[in-house]
């Protein structure tokens, strides 16, 4: 500050305004100097290199920890969404049943017939199959053998009657298939000629 002649300093006043108030326009802003002490050395152009593939290499792994992070999210909520609609699904296993028997027994008629259809194409639509039949090679995975026997007609362990269907949603096993299976006779022969 430029010293006044009783030996005080004036107070400097500056014009901050984004917008000149004589004309309107808006003030470009000054570049503020740059004081570099002499004893301070510039950076290299090396130092620079390594600091800015540094802070880079900072942003890329932040950015991948936000994609790996909104996928977690996202595949969080579409296994919330499947095991709620399976636990539903579960839950109206009872009702498919009572229904597969009325139809078995001629008793699915009329109006009780149109509400089961209906029901029927809602889970269908949520992604519910039924799986099971008579004449499926024995899998262990989906099926839950509740008789055993063995019979000349078969060449591998088959389901020869399904006592309660199975059903699924996707790839995922709600109720396994319930059924009787036959092995071929000649098994336990060829177990008993093997212990001679």
């Amino acid at each position: 500050m430029p010293p006044r002649e009783n030996g005080h300093e004036e107070p400097v006043i500056r014009d901050n305004r984004k917008i000149d108030p004589e004309t309107g326009e808006v003030r470009q802003a000054p570049a503020a100097p740059q004081e570099v002490p002499g004893d301070v050395l510039e950076p290299q152009d090396g130092e620079l290199a390594a600091q800015l593939a540094e802070r880079t290499a900072d942003l890329q792994r932040l950015q991948a920890e936000y994609t790996n992070y909104r996928r977690r999210v996202e595949r969080d909520r579409v296994a919330v969404r499947e095991q709620a609609v399976a636990g539903a699904l579960s839950e109206l296993l009872p009702v498919l049943d009572d229904i597969g028997r009325a139809r078995d027994h001629g008793e699915l008629t009329g109006g009780f017939a149109k509400v089961a259809e209906s029901l029927e194409s809602a889970l269908t639509k949520l992604g519910l199959s039924s799986f099971g039949q008579k004449g499926d090679p024995f899998d262990p995975t989906v099926h839950e053998a509740l008789m055993h026997s063995y019979s000349t007609e078969v060449s591998e362990p088959t389901a020869v009657e399904v006592l309660q269907l199975g059903y699924r949603i996707g790839d995922r096993v709600l109720r396994p298939a319930r059924v009787a299976v036959a092995e071929p006779e000649d098994a336990p022969a060829a177990s008993n000629d093997d212990d001679n």
